[in-house]
């Protein structure tokens, strides 16, 4: 399989030269290990996927980590908490920064990452690929929606039309398939949800309904850029309500959906108290909506939910890709008004709006005034949508091609 450059390469070799250890978490097939092993192609490597390494890990640590000596990668630490208590006795007694290099699913910080190895391990998160790390160049940062940060991202961005955008959306930034190595869309994905409800879901949870799970993940799909309502789930894919709430909690465990919260401020006018739903990978819940190709894709009823899902998701991986703190928020409040993500960062706060319309304008900023009402200083504007080149509304908001996040 051919490497993709990862934008996360020169923060894992800085972090490295500093903390004895790391640790990479991310969903199934992201690409962690594959980023860890091209980084260090000569450093010990070792994956509990392997029952023999993991039952003498989990039997035995101190002799496991006689045998695998640092500087060592241990994949999928998740099936071995036994060693991490190890691992901070040596973190303790001055190991070599850069030591040991661990591989996580983002589960394992509900399990005992917090307690075993907090202050001693830094901590990264490999995504999917990013339309930056697949059609881009020059370093990443941080979605800005200032001047010159949009102007720089459009000098090393490529820029495409429509139906590219529906392309990108549908391909989604799994690196076995975006690479090539794998070239049916609806086979890998299917292969890559049954191991991941027949390994991952499974090792979370006891007597799992494998069949409802699958109708399970396909309504959460229905529900994108949505406020998750557990209850419709539940009827969708005839589940109890406790379940349909449990199982939601393994998807964002896992790292197949997330989250985007609403804005707190308590000045705004009665805010939306539920959460929106959103998937990592635009792939996954193309596959899992049924849309066979992009040209399905972009003329469904879905395709605005589709757009502003790998829009918001591919802003939150500029963050993630950067090791930089993330701070995104939605707004709705009762009566009507709507942003569909806010960035707060630098004591201001920037309202993005989400539209599949080539013709953005006044309309879709008027909503960004209700920020004035707030505590912190509205920023810098933009409104994300499929024109082709960036463009000025006003002197304070933007119109971004989707291409340019």
């Amino acid at each position: 399989m051919q490497y993709i450059k990862r934008d996360l390469e020169e923060k894992i070799i800085e972090t490295s030269k500093e903390y004895s250890c790391i640790l990479v978490c991310g969903p199934r097939q992201a690409g962690k290990t594959t980023l860890l092993r091209h980084l260090d192609p000569g450093r010990a490597y070792v994956t509990l996927d392997f029952f023999a390494e993991r039952k003498l890990a989990r039997s035995d640590p101190a002799t496991f980590l006689r045998v695998h000596r640092p500087p060592v990668l241990i994949d999928e630490i998740q099936y071995a908490p036994e060693l991490l208590s190890y691992i901070k006795i040596a973190a303790d007694s001055g190991a070599s920064p850069g030591s040991f290099w661990l591989t996580a699913s983002r589960s394992f910080r509900y399990m005992e990452l917090e307690e075993s190895l907090a202050g001693r391990a830094a901590i990264l998160h490999v995504q999917p690929l990013s339309q930056h790390e697949i059609y881009g160049s020059g370093k990443a940062s941080p979605f800005l929606a200032e001047p010159d940060a949009l102007r720089l991202r459009e000098a090393h961005d490529s820029a495409v039309g429509l139906p590219g955008v529906y392309e990108r959306i549908w391909r989604g930034g799994m690196p076995g398939f975006v690479s090539g190595a794998y070239t049916d869309q609806a086979r890998f994905y299917g292969s890559w949800e049954a191991a991941y409800i027949n390994r991952d879901v499974s090792d979370m949870t006891d007597r799992l309904d494998k069949l409802r799970f699958h109708d399970f993940m396909r309504a959460a799909a229905c529900r994108i850029g949505q406020r998750v309502n557990a209850h419709s789930i539940e009827a969708d894919a005839g589940i109890a309500d406790k379940t349909a709430k449990h199982w939601l909690h393994l998807l964002e465990a896992s790292e197949v959906i997330f989250y985007l919260r609403p804005y707190p401020n308590k000045l705004l006018k009665r805010p939306a108290r539920q959460p929106k739903l959103y998937f990592f990978d635009t792939g996954l819940a193309a596959f899992l909506t049924g849309h066979l190709t992009p040209e399905i894709l972009g003329r469904g009823a879905s395709n605005g939910a589709i757009l502003e899902n790998y829009a918001v998701s591919e802003i939150r991986k500029t963050f993630y890709n950067s090791a930089a703190p993330e701070n995104l928020r939605y707004y709705r409040d009762r009566d009507g008004a709507e942003i569909d993500l806010l960035i707060e960062q630098n004591g201001a706060v920037s309202p993005i709006a989400i539209t599949r319309s080539s013709h953005s304008g006044s309309e879709h900023v008027k909503a960004f005034e209700v920020l004035d009402r707030g505590t912190l200083k509205r920023g810098c504007g933009a409104v994300i949508c499929t024109r082709e080149q960036l463009t000025a509304l006003d002197t304070e908001n933007f119109a971004v091609p989707v291409w340019m996040i």
